[in-house]
């Protein structure tokens, strides 16, 4: 009797927490939000969605860990350079993938706390699927988080990501990205501001 084949393995996607920033809007690092519920949430979407490993990119809380009780088996990066924009985590983040044995890397930043493991395994899967190996969450026809980049695009991305660009300058002249539809699974909005506060 013939034996099955097993499906392939997934390929190996290390998930990047974007938790630099001073937040200024916020008053406070977005890394220590709500007590540190955002950035635990983040890493939790990654881990969950399936990446493995997850590194936190650190800068305005410095480059020690401790005071953030990152959760077990999370790994950490600082970009000294933080200050000059998110293309410093972006290139921190890309270059601590590379050390490891991933083929693709979901990168979210740490203010979207509605975003959960499913929208991050859709958007993996649609990476993985594609000849690209380009795919971002989308809602309501808004670009979002995450976005799940190849291993071929990474060293583009890093002689490209300068000041607050992060990717963007690169994946702007993609035109096969593959948008995925996250609309029934989160809303994918950007937190600038506590949620007590006016403006």
């Amino acid at each position: 009797m013939a034996v099955p084949d097993r499906p392939a393995a997934p390929p190996a996607c290390a998930g990047i927490v974007l938790a630099a920033g001073a937040g200024t809007r916020y008053g406070r690092p977005k890394a220590l939000a709500e007590g540190g519920a955002w950035l635990r949430g983040a890493v939790a979407a990654l881990r969950d969605g399936g990446c493995d490993p997850v590194i936190v990119v650190l800068g305005a809380t410095g480059p020690d860990p401790r005071p953030l009780d990152l959760p077990a088996g999370v790994q950490h990066v600082w970009a000294a350079d933080w200050a000059t924009g998110l293309g410093a985590s972006v290139r921190a983040g890309l270059i601590a993938a590379a050390r490891t044995p991933a083929r693709y890397a979901a990168i979210m930043p740490v203010d979207t706390p509605d975003v959960g493991a499913d929208v991050v395994a859709r958007v993996t899967a649609a990476a993985f699927a594609s000849a690209s190996g380009l795919a971002r969450a989308v809602f309501h026809n808004t670009p979002g988080h995450p976005v799940v980049l190849a291993h071929k695009h990474w060293t583009s991305i890093c002689q490209e990501a300068v000041g607050d660009s992060g990717a963007r300058t690169y994946l702007s002249r993609k035109t096969d990205m593959v948008c995925v539809t996250c609309d029934d699974l989160a809303t994918g909005v950007d937190r600038d501001y506590p949620a007590s506060s006016a403006r």
